[in-house]
């Protein structure tokens, strides 16, 4: 489905990535990992069209991404929930919601799909009504989370959906990811958090200084000696 191949982004001259790739396949959840500074949401704006890449090719079921624009990159199906949220904090969560569909037009499927989003996310339909500026930490990363669903994604990006989030706000968000992963949901996840995303993922790659080190399974990574020493404290 996504096909990154050798991409080098640069900020104001300098490589900020160099020689990446990844795949992610229909279905499958891929975790981006790494420290501060490895390049991991510089990827993701590279996916998006925020920043374009200087080396390389991004395709999205066999076409490119890399000369589309943010806007027409979404309506081809690839939706990033961004590291801040980006809240509309005065609106309501269900104006919040609402905002996500924007792409679509059919009433009775942003109906469903908004009652989907409060089946995956009780609270949110608790708090319907209420501003999003009101809602707990956890409460507003579902909320940023539920609003990227609302356009019906073929591709999710997440990017530090755990960031700022107390350990048990952390084990719930991971809880709903792995949700939507056994839903069928194809996620690309960027992650500091290194157990946790390598534990969910089909695959995974781990990023320093803006190169891919090491790439494999979930299980493969974690057990590797490099990821223990570096991310893990073993």
């Amino acid at each position: 489905m996504l096909d990154v191949k050798n991409i080098e982004v640069r900020y104001t001259g300098l490589p900020v990535i160099q020689d990446i790739s990844l795949e992610v396949k229909p279905g499958e959840l891929v975790s981006v990992v790494g420290g501060n500074g490895a390049g991991k949401s510089t990827l993701f704006k590279a996916i998006m069209g925020v920043l374009r890449p200087t080396k390389g090719e991004i395709l999205f079921n066999g076409s490119a991404l890399t000369e589309l624009n943010t806007a027409e990159i979404v309506r081809r199906g690839v939706v990033c929930i961004p590291e801040d949220r980006k809240l509309f904090r005065p609106l309501s969560v269900e104006e919040n919601l609402l905002l996500g569909a924007y792409i679509l037009s059919d009433k009775s499927r942003i109906i469903g799909l908004l009652e989907r989003t409060f089946i995956l996310f009780p609270r949110l339909k608790e708090r319907r009504l209420q501003a999003a500026a009101t809602l707990s930490g956890g409460e507003q990363q579902m909320l940023a989370i539920g609003r990227g669903l609302m356009s019906d994604p073929k591709l999710l990006l997440l990017d530090e959906p755990s960031l700022g989030l107390a350990p048990i706000l952390v084990d719930e968000v991971f809880k709903v990811i792995k949700q939507l992963k056994e839903q069928g949901m194809t996620i690309l996840l960027v992650e500091q958090n290194v157990r946790e995303a390598l534990e969910i993922c089909t695959h995974g790659y781990i990023l320093q200084t803006g190169r891919t080190i090491l790439k494999g399974s979930g299980k493969e990574l974690l057990s590797s000696d490099a990821v223990q020493k570096a991310f893990l404290g073993l």
